[in-house]
């Protein structure tokens, strides 16, 4: 911040923070749309500040760099799709749903459907794609996503167990890219309807038995 916005007087910065989330925002937009045409490497800043109508000065006020613009997109996305699943966790636990399982999956209906709804986005962030270290970025997120899960369903994460709530959420990663890359909505949905079908089949296993185990000690099962 410069000394002459340190001086403005206190009514104005609300209207100048306002243009500055504008101007950032309208540089977002035209960074995705430059990205799903010409794929981040071949993306560069002169078109999209073209496609936002503004100067590669004010670009380089909101951003650092192409990547950083990459980035900013990215954890955006993951922010609506962080608050997509949470809404739908809460609404179907305050209608009276008290299993585990199935509150997991109604935050990942939600999940997927915001991927079809953000999929001119979401399609720009496949493996492969990014700058450097993206790939990397991808496998912190997905564990952060491990987390938000087992945080966000308390003490009913115990009920799932840590192994199938990191099977689910995989499941429920890799199913985002292909609803992004579905050639249109009905298609996007029955693929959705599918996927949470056979997510809804994974229970946790039954304790462990003692099945194999005789009076004497282990025995071999043929």
């Amino acid at each position: 911040m410069t000394d002459i916005a340190e001086a403005s007087p206190p009514a104005q910065r609300p209207a100048r923070s306002k243009r500055g989330e504008a101007s950032r925002a309208a540089l977002l937009a035209a960074a995705a749309r430059v990205f799903a045409v010409s794929g981040y490497a071949d993306a560069n800043v002169n078109d999209i500040v073209d496609q936002a109508g503004m100067s590669v000065g004010s670009l380089y006020h909101h951003f650092s760099s192409k990547a950083d613009i990459y980035i900013e997109l990215f954890n955006d996305y993951q922010s609506r799709q962080q608050h997509r699943s949470a809404r739908a966790y809460r609404a179907a636990l305050a209608a009276g749903e008290r299993d585990a399982a199935r509150l997991f999956l109604a935050g990942t209906r939600a999940y997927l459907e915001g991927a079809w709804q953000d999929r001119h986005v979401a399609r720009i962030f496949m493996p492969g794609g990014g700058p450097p270290g993206f790939d990397h970025l991808l496998r912190q997120q997905f564990r952060t996503w491990v987390i938000n899960n087992t945080d966000g369903l308390g003490s009913k994460a115990e009920e799932l167990g840590p192994t199938l709530l990191l099977i689910l959420t995989a499941v429920s990663n890799e199913a985002g890219r292909d609803v992004a890359v579905q050639t249109s909505k009905a298609r996007a949905t029955a693929f959705i309807d599918e996927v949470l079908q056979y997510m809804s089949q994974l229970r946790p296993l039954p304790e462990r038995q003692t099945r194999g185990r005789g009076p004497s000690g282990p025995v071999e099962i043929a």
